[in-house]
């Protein structure tokens, strides 16, 4: 094993275990927070974080086995069903997120009838949306028997086998699509959406700052360093909006427009795509599903207080056990004793 090789293994291993401990405390939180649970939002990051959470069990350690053993890890039925369950959580991932986005934007844009625009059936509804386009695409490829193992990416993935029936035409034609409606137009709904976001944000900003600086104006007596600090504060207000919308995007464009690029530039019969740059992208890609719940959830206070309230919950439950443990033992510890004592008297 060489070290790239070792790098890889060390990255995957490392990337599976935090997206399983941030999406599993997303889970967590909603399952123990009635606040969580009454939002519409949280419909959609249970559907991101669950699709999160099947990719990490059963992607990564394909891939990680892939890495490896240089070779197939698996038979072809069961590498077809892996490839089936890539294609299936990596879209219904990103279109979660731009539901999300989506969402945001009607809460923002049009704050007084968002209850009405969108309830619990519209976001269920969009779920499912999610779901059928999903197993579209995943159902054709299983059909049309595009699922296998890939050299250049050491997993099972989209794959055309060079011995395959169906004419690379048609190959070429599917790949184009699937990733133009699942990560351009997801890319396309999030910058829409966050941009109208941004845009109604600074606005109110501008409100607000014009409000803040005819207050000042009129208390002549206040002293320089509270304007300083007010003026400060409308800054940061301004950056902190620019930086959620930055964010947003650009995580999404970050983590997976190169392994899409790359699966895109595959097609082009004349390039060749080598190896450790196939199994990198693909590792990037799998790192978006770990670091989704930090951009969406856990550093939101909501998530965080509930977090922090189970955290505190089971560390009183093990106080609470040790200190029944301890009482119990020392019960045993006199009543032992005394009988010594009493044996040693008669």
């Amino acid at each position: 094993m060489n070290i790239p090789e070792f790098l890889l293994q060390v990255s995957i291993v490392v990337i599976a275990v935090v997206s399983l401990l941030t999406n599993f405390s997303v889970v967590l939180c909603f399952t123990q927070s009635t606040e969580l649970r009454s939002h519409v939002p949280g419909i959609f990051i249970l559907n991101l974080s669950f699709s999160n959470i099947l990719l990490t069990v059963i992607n990564m350690p394909a891939t990680f086995l892939g890495v490896a053993e240089g070779d197939k890890p698996f038979r072809d039925l069961f590498c077809q069903g892996v490839a089936f369950a890539e294609t299936f959580l990596t879209t219904n991932a990103m279109l979660s997120m731009a539901a999300l986005s989506m969402d945001r934007w009607v809460a923002v844009v049009f704050p007084l009838s968002y209850s009405s625009k969108m309830r619990y059936r519209d976001a269920l509804l969009i779920v499912a949306y999610s779901w059928l386009h999903s197993g579209t695409f995943s159902l054709t490829q299983l059909l049309m028997d595009w699922g296998g193992f890939s050299q250049t990416y050491a997993s099972c993935t989209v794959h055309l086998d060079t011995e395959a029936d169906s004419p690379r035409s048609t190959f070429v034609i599917f790949t184009a699509l699937f990733h133009c409606s699942s990560f351009a137009l997801s890319l396309l709904i999030l910058c829409f959406a966050y941009i109208k976001v941004l845009r109604v944000a600074r606005f109110h900003c501008k409100r607000i700052d014009v409000i803040t600086v005819q207050t000042l104006l009129l208390l002549v007596d206040i002293h320089p360093s509270v304007k300083e600090r007010c003026l400060a504060q409308q800054k940061k207000r301004r950056q902190r909006a620019t930086k959620k919308i930055f964010i947003f995007i650009g995580s999404f464009i970050f983590f997976l427009s190169p392994y899409v690029i790359t699966r895109l530039l595959e097609l082009v019969p004349s390039v060749h795509i080598p190896r450790y740059w196939g199994i990198s992208s693909k590792c990037l890609s799998y790192a978006k599903a770990s670091t989704d719940p930090f951009v969406y959830c856990l550093l939101r206070q909501q998530y965080r207080r509930a977090l922090v309230s189970v955290i505190c919950r089971v560390l009183r439950q093990d106080h609470y056990t040790l200190s029944v443990h301890s009482a119990h033992s020392s019960t045993l510890d006199t009543t032992e004793d005394n009988y010594v004592i009493k044996n040693a008297l008669t």
